[in-house]
């Protein structure tokens, strides 16, 4: 790929970015307020308001009612719409892949490789990322590292999810759909002005849906798999130089959560073939027999969270300068209650609890606006703080230690804080040509207190003289300091479109695994090199452009690079006793082509058409030195990152005079397999290739009064696979089969 860092290096030209969400807003039957009239979109991507179209990165954006056109209600659904991304479900997070980065540590000391936002502000725990989109302006996808700008953890990309902001009029609405599987999802707004460009802005959701599989016996205790009440209250506008907005929210979340949509191993896979440094034979069954959960779970899973927070963003233009303030702080309680199905058959309820805070202040200092010089600078300060236990509970314990009733891992305080400045600038060498250069320091603190604990009935059944024994600490404290950069070009053809090159730097902070070093406490047996792991790099090479042949044809593509090394990954080491530890113990590659074309032959009629080339592979991974030393990953292709993908699109538009309008649409997406990395066998699980259908019909009502439709998502009916592990616990995460219903709304 020498060819491609060359190209870079001297501004060569190729294609890049999509075009389905830069034109959502035409295809939906509600306009956004960030639409314009060329159907270009307003993004902030940059950390300043611009149009996608003359934006010289990566990047995909949906409005508002293209989510609710395309039926996606929450974070997980974004991968049927934006290339190269996605969503799965874990445990109880979600793992962010973007071309092929992800992060497996979903845990209190984990770290993501992308970063999610609501409203710019970082969200630390992958848990959080299941919220309901509603009420919501647009959600921003950047492709590639953003660290210049967004810091840390942003080594994949930055999705951002941008809520609507309150107008000094009055607005209300409503929104309900139901579907199949009892599937509930119903929003109310009002927004009231309050005079002199002020306004206050109101917001509800709630979501309900029952599991993805269906149990041989059928019990009560599935239901429902989501059960999520979201509100938030918002207050701003501009007045004369400044512009605000306060905004607080509060999601309350039940249901069964993840494991609700877990299956054991053998529906997809053959038990046989699951062996040491063996790719498993994929079964096909039919949906009904891949979504039958044959073992009825004794316990309920069952959880009751509580997330809430309150954050604030200012701007005030001096003139020269523009000062924003973009601050908040969040906390998150946990209380869950799971059903582990050990063996494939054994029911053993485990629990968890806990609390997590955290604060972030960002001040930026915008300048140059008009004039050839331009850019801005800031500093960021990020701070989080948890405390939780993970308790596995009988019969499972007393497995591990005789007699015990519990297995536990209380963590805590477990405290993250980071600290950035950071600058990008942008030199107009013509009104078309710009050049522009970035760079971020940033230094990360990280620790934690902990344990692995036994919990027994009594004093006497105990081998320590207490009813909670301490097998060994958790104990780690370390500070790393990183310097990314960015440099790009792009040019701005007139009549033609946007051209770019970038090579930009990222990273993902570094971190600990469970243990202690050798003397520093209870049950200590590592070394610093095996306790400790180093952030992991990736340098980015992309060229592109964003092309426009008039309304009719728009053609957007990228071709891109990426050299990534000190991957965070686990590892079997003996340090002096054998464990599984995360260590950067991997090296890989990326090569891809994006592309993406829109054709609207007529005022009636619109065809989008996409295609991803992604080659994302260890080049360097020996997962097990000490027992397979001849064993390696090399070659194999990173988690969720399937090789090709097409998609297709048509809407065609009738007009019924005025009575108002139909639409007629169909989206269909074509993948080729895909792998899901296994440790506990040495293997990758595979996804085989697949298509997936979605179709709408929509009426809408003369000026967008109101509007009802008609939907059908996944008509093939494939199950695909989420998440899949063997050993003690194996089972897979399916996603979601097909799904129908009907919505509407209502504008007053």
């Amino acid at each position: 790929m020498k060819l491609i860092k060359t190209a870079c290096l001297v501004s060569a030209i190729a294609l890049s970015a999509p075009a389905y969400a830069q034109d959502a807003a035409q295809t939906t039957a509600q306009q956004s307020a960030d639409a314009v009239p060329t159907g270009d979109i307003v993004v902030t991507a940059t950390r300043q308001s611009t149009l996608l179209s003359k934006t010289p990165i990566t990047l995909s954006a949906i409005t508002g009612d293209g989510l609710k056109s395309s039926g996606i209600t929450d974070a997980r659904a974004l991968t049927t719409a934006i290339p190269n991304l996605a969503l799965t479900e874990s445990g109880d997070a979600v793992r962010i892949s973007i071309r092929g980065v992800t992060s497996t540590d979903t845990t209190e000391k984990g770290d993501p490789s992308a970063a999610f936002l609501l409203d710019g502000i970082y969200i630390a725990r992958p848990a959080d990322t299941l919220g309901s989109f509603y009420d919501v302006e647009r959600v921003e996808v950047l492709r590639g590292p953003q660290g210049t700008l967004y810091g840390r953890n942003t080594t994949a990309g930055v999705i951002n999810v941008i809520a609507n902001r309150p107008v000094d009029a009055f607005h209300a609405s409503v929104d309900a759909s139901y579907g199949n599987l009892n599937t509930v999802d119903a929003s109310a707004m009002v927004n009231v002005g309050l005079g002199n460009g002020l306004g206050i802005r109101a917001a509800a959701n709630y979501q309900r849906q029952d599991p993805y599989y269906t149990v041989e016996g059928a019990s009560s205790r599935l239901n429902p798999f989501r059960d999520v009440l979201s509100g938030r209250l918002s207050f701003g506008g501009e007045t004369g130089n400044l512009k605000f907005v306060i905004r607080g929210d509060y999601t309350q979340t039940r249901g069964t959560g993840t494991n609700g949509n877990l299956v054991t191993l053998d529906r997809f896979f053959d038990p046989a073939t699951v062996t040491p440094t063996n790719n498993p034979v994929y079964v096909n069954r039919s949906s009904d027999e891949q979504r039958l959960l044959t073992v009825n779970p004794t316990y309920r899973n069952w959880r009751n969270n509580k997330a809430y927070g309150i954050m604030g963003e200012f701007t005030y233009d001096f003139g020269p300068v523009q000062l924003t303030y973009l601050g908040s702080y969040r906390k998150t309680d946990r209380d869950d209650t799971r059903n582990l199905l050990l063996f494939s058959a054994l029911n053993n309820p485990a629990f968890f609890f806990g609390h997590f805070k955290q604060d972030s202040h960002e001040l930026r200092l915008a300048f140059g606006q008009g004039s050839p010089l331009h850019g801005q600078v800031g500093g960021y300060y990020f701070h989080e703080k948890s405390d939780l236990e993970f308790n596995l509970g009988a019969p499972l314990s007393s497995l591990v230690v005789a007699g015990a009733t519990g297995f536990a891992f209380p963590q805590g305080p477990t405290v993250s804080r980071s600290k950035a400045v950071f600058g990008q600038v942008t030199y107009d060498l013509t009104s078309d040509l710009h050049v522009t250069g970035g760079v971020r320091y940033t230094n990360d603190f990280k620790s934690r207190n902990g344990a692995t604990v036994v919990d027994f009935p009594t004093v006497a059944s105990s081998f320590c003289g207490a009813l909670r024994c301490t097998l060994n600490e958790n104990i780690a404290k370390k500070t790393w300091n990183k310097t990314i950069w960015k440099v790009g070009v792009d040019y701005d053809a007139p009549g033609l479109g946007l051209f770019y090159a970038n090579v930009s730097t990222g990273y993902k902070a570094g971190g600990f695994n469970d243990g202690c070093v050798t003397g520093s406490g209870v049950g200590c047996s590592l070394t610093a090199d095996a306790l400790y792991y180093n952030p992991e790099n990736l340098t980015s090479y992309e060229v592109g452009a964003k092309l426009r042949f008039s309304n009719a044809f728009r053609l957007n593509a990228s071709l891109f690079h990426y050299d990534y090394d000190k991957l965070q990954v686990s590892q079997v080491v003996t340090v002096p006793i054998p464990a599984t530890l995360i260590s950067n113990a991997a090296k890989a590659k990326v090569d891809g082509l994006e592309l993406e074309a829109t054709l609207q032959p007529g005022d009636n009629d619109r065809f989008d058409l996409g295609y991803t080339y992604t080659n994302s592979r260890y080049t360097n991974f020996t997962p097990n030195p000490v027992a397979y030393p001849s064993f390696n990953f090399n070659g194999a292709l990173l988690d969720h990152a399937p090789k090709h993908v097409a998609t297709a699109a048509w809407t065609h538009t009738i007009v019924l005079g005025d009575a108002g309008k139909l639409d007629l649409g169909v989206r269909s997406r074509l993948s080729s397999e895909y792998f899901i990395l296994d440790l506990n066998n040495l293997s990758q699980f595979r996804q085989p290739a697949f298509t997936k259908t979605d179709a709408t019909i929509t009426y809408t009502a003369p000026n967008d009064r109101f509007y009802v439709q008609g939907f059908v998502k996944n008509i093939e009916d494939n199950i695909t696979i989420a998440h899949a592990a063997s050993g003690l616990g194996a089972g897979v995460t399916i996603e979601a089969p097909r799904t129908y219903g009907v919505r509407a709304g209502v504008k007053f």
